[in-house]
C-alpha cells in the first residue's frame, strides 16, 4: 500500500460512526462516495466568506467566488486532459450532461432515419434520453448486445454500426457490474462511419485515468458526487467545434450576450450552456476533491481498489450459496452477486441491521437485469478507504444470512 489507511481514513468524518449499533461499513461507493474533510470545510468555508453570485459582480467577494469557481474549471480540465478550460461545462450531473447533448447536439443534428446506438450495460440516464430524442425525431435506437459475462459482445458491433449511426453514446464502466468497456476500440469504429461519441464516464472517471485526447471521444459526462465531490455538481466535456455550433440547452442571464426584443446574442461556450446563478459553493468545493485524489495518486487508488476486488471475490466465493453476477475480465472495484435463495433487498435489509451498507435492486440498468434474467441484485462496490476487514465483515455476515435460508 503506497499510503496509510489509517490515516486516510480518518479525513473522512462520516466512517467514523455506528449504524444499528456497529461499526459503520461502507461498500456503497458506486452510488456515492464519501467526502473528506477538505471538501466538507470548503464547502462551509463558501458559505462562511465567500458568498456570493459570479461574473457579474465587482465587488471583492464576487471576484473571489468567481476566481474559486474557475479554478475547479482549470482542474477539471487538467484531470480529464482537454484542451482547453472552455470545453468544460458544468451541470448538476451526468443525467443532465448526457440530457443537455441530447436536447442540443441531438435535436439539431439527428434527423429522420438516423440511428443512435448504445450498449446493453446502460444505465437508465443514458438510455431514455435517446428515446426521447428518437421518439421526437423518428430515428431509431440501436443496442450492443451483453454477452453472459457482463462484457459487450464486440463480435456485434459492426451488425449494428453503420453509416446510418450519427451518435453512439456508451458507458465507459458498468454500474452494475463493474465492466470496463473497450471504449477506444468503439469510438475508432463511430468515427470511421462518421458517427459522434458521448462517454458516459460517471464510474470510469473514479477509478481509471481517462484523458479525453487520447480517447478522442467526442464528449465526456460525469459527476461529482462519484470522485469524493458534492452532490448536485456535474461536468460536460465537448469538443470546441462541437459546442460552438450546438445550440443553447437553457435560457437566462449569463448564457446571453445581448438581449433585445427582436433577438438575443448568445455568450461564448462555457457560458452558452450555464444558464443562470450555478452551483457555486458545491463547485468550488469539487476543487478539494480533485487536489484529493491527486494528493493521493490515481495510481494508488486504483492499487488498492484492485487488491479489494481481488479480496473480497476470493473472500466471498468460499460462502456456500454465493453467486457472482458479472465476470468480466476488465473491471473496476464492483461486486454484484446473489446469495441463493434469498431476495437481494432482504440480503440488504439484513446487512444494514450489521451496520453494513450496499446496494440492492436494478442499479437502474433494467435492461441488463432482463438480459441476465434477473430482478437485480446486491452490489458492494469499494473505495479508496475501505479495507480487508470491512470485507471480512461483509463476508461473515453473508455467511450468517446464507445458513440462515439453506
Amino acid at each position: 500500500m503506497d499510503f496509510d489507511i489509517e490515516q486516510l481514513r480518518n479525513r473522512f468524518p462520516i466512517l467514523h460512526q455506528e449504524v444499528n449499533g456497529k461499526q459503520l461499513v461502507y461498500l456503497d461507493n458506486a452510488a456515492t462516495t464519501q467526502k473528506p474533510d477538505t471538501v466538507i470545510r470548503a464547502l462551509t468555508g463558501y458559505y462562511e466568506k465567500d458568498n456570493a453570485n459570479i461574473h457579474r459582480g465587482a465587488h471583492t467577494l464576487a471576484a473571489r467566488a468567481t476566481d474559486y469557481f474557475e479554478e475547479t474549471r482549470k482542474a477539471v480540465q487538467r484531470f480529464i486532459g482537454a484542451r482547453e478550460a472552455e470545453e468544460i461545462i458544468f451541470t448538476k450531473g451526468t443525467t443532465e450532461s448526457i440530457n443537455l447533448v441530447a436536447a442540443t447536439f441531438g435535436r439539431k443534428f439527428i434527423q429522420s432515419g438516423d440511428e443512435i446506438l448504445v450498449s446493453g450495460l446502460e444505465h437508465h440516464s443514458n438510455i431514455v434520453p435517446w428515446q426521447l430524442l428518437c421518439q421526437e425525431k423518428g430515428a431509431t435506437l440501436r443496442v450492443i448486445p451483453v454477452l453472459d459475462s457482463g462484457e459487450l459482445d464486440m463480435d456485434r458491433l459492426d451488425e449494428v454500426l453503420s453509416e446510418k449511426t450519427k451518435l453512439v453514446s456508451v458507458v465507459h464502466v458498468s454500474n452494475a457490474l463493474g465492466t470496463i468497456n473497450p471504449v477506444e476500440e468503439i469510438i475508432a469504429k463511430a468515427h470511421a462511419v462518421g458517427a459522434k461519441v458521448l462517454l458516459d464516464g460517471a464510474q470510469s472517471t473514479s477509478h481509471l485515468e481517462v484523458d479525453v485526447k487520447e480517447l478522442d471521444c467526442d464528449f465526456l459526462a460525469f459527476s461529482a458526487h462519484k470522485l469524493y465531490g458534492p452532490t448536485g455538481v456535474g461536468v460536460l466535456y465537448g469538443r470546441r467545434e462541437l459546442l460552438e455550433i450546438m445550440p443553447p440547452y437553457q435560457g437566462g442571464g449569463e448564457m446571453i450576450k445581448e438581449v433585445d426584443f427582436a433577438g438575443t446574442t448568445y455568450n461564448e461556450i462555457p457560458f452558452k450552456f450555464e444558464a443562470g446563478t450555478p452551483n457555486i459553493g458545491d463547485v468550488i468545493a469539487f476543487r478539494q476533491a480533485l487536489r484529493f485524489i491527486d494528493e493521493v495518486g490515481k495510481a494508488a487508488i486504483k492499487k488498492q481498489e484492485d487488491h479489494l476486488l481481488r479480496y473480497a471475490i476470493s473472500r466471498l466465493s468460499e460462502i456456500k450459496g454465493f453467486i457472482p453476477v458479472g465476470t468480466a475480465r476488465n473491471r473496476v472495484s464492483v461486486l454484484s452477486f446473489l446469495i441463493n435463495r434469498v431476495h437481494p433487498f432482504d440480503v440488504g435489509m439484513m446487512l444494514d441491521a450489521s451496520g453494513i451498507a450496499v446496494r440492492t435492486g436494478h442499479h437502474c440498468t433494467q435492461p441488463l437485469m432482463k438480459r441476465l434474467g434477473l430482478e437485480g441484485t446486491v452490489r458492494a462496490s469499494f473505495s479508496v478507504y475501505n479495507t480487508k476487514s470491512e470485507i471480512d465483515r461483509l463476508a461473515e455476515s453473508l455467511e450468517r444470512i446464507a445458513k440462515r435460508k439453506n
